[in-house]
């Protein structure tokens, strides 16, 4: 353990290099000042396709084989991450599915059938979907890409710690939003290999707190999952995934937060930062709402996972919180 190093992200820096943009690294004035400390967003809804998981997708796919290719992918997504794939897969020109659950937001379905890959809905929540396109890669001989449970997916995904150690080499604190962890463990080896001194904090929904309570228990469990906003961060863990065991290894704290938080967390990234994030990207952010103290004459950095949220939805949320 880890299976995948800091020499394995940076060699996924310069692989992906092409396809994706560095992320700006801006501080919050606001938040700053609400929690007296330095508070710092990692904006990756700026990020292609609005979302960290073009970062992964397509280090994932630039270590695909030929023979690989040539059979076509299939993947599960609660959305951004089949975004991502979509993407990816039309840029290196082969063939993939993607299964996500009927409920997914609309802006990112959409996001998807742009790119001409072949979409199916199933199921109610992200398991279903997983279970679905894990069934069809054994039928169709179709090759399974997780998001999350994967080398070099989680090595992909932490070169946005590179990133923000490069920008900021006194950060104290990184906090980053969790479901499956992909995205935590690529980002906590980077930070740990370079400064194992900076804190590192992952967030989910109280809605959906299967990474919590499977490191709170030791090994990977079944938790009830509730409606949230914060629906990218929602599902539970596949049995084994390398992303448990990185981060019992790498991640200093797991903590859970509210849906009303997350729901003022968006609203307030627009207010003070004019940063459109849908709710799992503003978890991080969440956290920082609840526990403003622990955060004092800290330099903080929280990374904003994505901005894909229905513009009824934000306007919803915009307008009720505004009457706060």
């Amino acid at each position: 353990m880890p299976v995948i190093g800091l020499q394995e992200i940076r060699d996924a820096r310069k692989a992906i290099a092409p396809f994706v943009v560095p992320t700006p690294l801006v501080r919050s004035q606001f938040l700053s000042n609400l929690c007296g400390g330095d508070v710092f967003l990692k904006l990756e809804n700026l990020q292609v396709t609005n979302s960290f998981k073009i970062r992964g997708a397509f280090n994932r796919f630039l270590h695909l084989s030929l023979e690989e290719k040539s059979r076509g992918i299939v993947t599960a997504s609660a959305g951004n991450h089949g975004q991502a794939v979509a993407f990816a897969a039309r840029k290196l020109n082969f063939p993939a599915k993607i299964v996500v659950p009927k409920n997914t937001p609309r802006i990112k379905i959409n996001g998807i059938k742009k790119y001409g890959v072949e979409l199916v809905l199933f199921g109610d929540i992200y398991d279903a979907a997983e279970q679905k396109a894990k069934d069809l890669a054994r039928k169709e001989g179709l090759v399974f890409v997780s998001p999350y449970n994967d080398e070099s997916t989680i090595a992909g995904h932490g070169t946005i710690g590179l990133e923000i150690i490069d920008a900021l080499p006194n950060v104290d604190t990184v906090i980053v939003p969790v479901g499956g962890g992909g995205l935590i463990s690529g980002i906590s080896i980077a930070l740990k290999s370079i400064k194992p001194s900076v804190h590192v904090i992952g967030v989910q929904s109280e809605a959906s707190p299967i990474m919590y309570e499977s490191l709170k228990a030791g090994k990977i469990v079944d938790a009830r999952i509730a409606e949230s906003l914060a629906e990218g961060l929602s599902g539970g863990i596949e049995k084994g995934s390398l992303t448990f065991k990185i981060a019992q290894e790498f991640v200093d704290e797991m903590l859970l937060v509210k849906e009303e938080t997350i729901r003022r967390a968006v609203y307030l990234l627009w207010d003070s930062e004019k940063q459109v994030v849908e709710g799992s990207g503003a978890a991080a952010i969440a956290l920082i709402l609840e526990n403003k103290r622990v955060f004092a004459g800290k330099t903080v950095v929280s990374v904003i996972t994505g901005g894909n949220i229905e513009a009824e939805l934000f306007q919803s949320i915009l307008a009720s919180e505004h009457c706060r």
